[in-house]
């Protein structure tokens, strides 16, 4: 298959996510084209790709700009061959029921407002970039750690990625595009 993965990062958690797919799918004798969703993915033309994955970070309730508009110009072309849409973020490291039900909001609100329709939708734990954060920034996230009852390294990097997981939905979802 011929495989679009575009993505949205803040920090790069996500784009670290969406090589480790490429790496999978390739490995697996696809052809797989990895897009930051910028600018530039205007020009894209979602016909070229027999199924796509598509992945955005969560910050403040919501997905990032940029993934937002891409879907809304791409989402329904992209929604009428096998989708994946991976949402990620450090919510969904925990077990917080109320926490999952406003990722599942989340999503809800993102499709319907790009019209994009995944055939399948996967939270993936992000990770705490302390290292890339500004001042104002890594206060606020030790803060949300502190509110979770979790303890960051505020001088390093916290990854909650499942990567056995993540390779078992991906590989899935392949083999069910694929038939």
């Amino acid at each position: 298959m011929n495989i679009l993965i575009a993505y949205a990062t803040t920090e790069g958690q996500t784009r670290k996510i969406c090589r480790f797919c490429a790496d999978l799918l390739i490995e697996a004798e696809h052809s797989v084209e990895v897009l930051q969703v910028s600018g530039r993915a205007r020009d894209l033309d979602p016909a070229r790709y027999d199924a796509s994955i598509l992945a955005a970070s969560v910050h403040i309730g919501r997905f990032q700009k940029d993934m937002v508009k891409f879907a809304t110009q791409h989402g329904a072309a992209l929604s009428a061959h096998p989708s994946l849409f991976l949402s990620v973020s450090l919510a969904s490291a925990g077990e917080d029921a109320e926490d999952w039900a406003e990722l599942e909001r989340i999503v809800a609100t993102f499709c319907d407002k790009t019209g994009y329709r995944p055939g399948q939708v996967e939270q993936v734990a992000g990770a705490f970039r302390f290292t890339g954060y500004d001042f104002f920034r890594a206060w606020a996230m030790r803060y949300i750690a502190a509110v979770k009852g979790e303890t960051v390294d505020p001088h390093g990097d916290t990854e909650y990625t499942d990567w056995d997981g993540l390779r078992r939905v991906v590989t899935a979802w392949a083999g069910a595009a694929g038939r």
